[in-house]
């Protein structure tokens, strides 16, 4: 994931979209997030609740 977000991802990162294209269920996804989050590799954007997205923090 980190690889395609790298490449070009483009439109915005969300839990559901993880899940999708990972294949797996959005609690899965969700705490692959927070993993990345917490090794400083994402951040969450500014817009929270149900449009809550996440970037690459670079």
């Amino acid at each position: 994931m980190l690889n395609m977000l790298l490449d070009g991802f483009e439109g915005n990162m969300t839990t559901s979209k993880w899940s999708k294209i990972t294949k797996c269920s959005q609690d899965t996804a969700y705490q692959d997030i927070l993993d990345l989050m917490d090794r400083r590799a994402l951040q969450k954007d500014p817009a929270g609740g149900r449009s809550t997205s996440y970037t690459l923090a670079i």
